[in-house]
């Protein structure tokens, strides 16, 4: 008899194995999106910009100037305008910065939208910093509202340190506006 119960006994422990194991992927698949996103704003992995921890830049270099283009996108799901009130800056590097995004609400209803964003050439995404930016927090607009969005930056003074990235004259900084998940699910539930 206990030959025919060892092999059940077997059978259900590679079953509980496997299925622990299962469940920890799907687990791990869920919590991939957010802790790639911290890994990105820590160390500007794949033109992710820097998040500052404090409000201050690390001060002027100067006559090391540098050309900064905005890109402003939105999704097809978001019914937005968006854009940047200039489409280039230059600035001196290590000096702070404040430019505008401008978005109109193109709907009858209030809308949420929450912004991603990216630096380009990667590399430069190490050594630009925000301080201050809309992208970090969802923003509603009322029906037909517009509003004036700040971004506070900076291009961190290392950059020129680095061999490869010293010799870019411009950092492209661009946001694309998705309509936020909890909007979604709530037209969705509305009608």
């Amino acid at each position: 008899m206990s030959s025919v119960a060892a092999p059940a006994d077997r059978n259900r422990r590679v079953a509980l194995i496997a299925l622990v194991i299962a469940i920890g992927m799907l687990g791990l698949g869920y919590a991939a999106v957010p802790l790639y996103r911290m890994f990105c704003q820590a160390t500007g992995f794949g033109g992710t910009p820097m998040r500052a921890t404090s409000d201050k830049a690390p001060g002027e270099i100067a006559g090391r100037m540098i050309d900064i283009r905005f890109d402003a996108n939105v999704s097809p799901n978001l019914p937005w305008q968006f854009a940047p009130e200039q489409k280039s800056e230059r600035i001196v590097i290590g000096q702070r910065k404040m430019a505008f995004f401008v978005a109109k609400n193109l709907s009858d209803r209030p809308v949420t939208g929450t912004a991603a964003y990216n630096v380009t050439p990667e590399l430069a995404g190490a050594y630009f910093t925000k301080i201050q930016c809309f992208c970090f927090t969802s923003q509603t607009l009322k029906p037909g509202e517009t509003v004036r969005m700040p971004v506070i930056y900076y291009v961190d003074p290392a950059i020129l340190k680095d061999k490869d990235a010293a010799k870019f004259n411009e950092i492209t900084l661009s946001y694309t506006f998705f309509p936020d998940k909890s909007d979604v699910d709530s037209a969705s539930v509305g009608g």
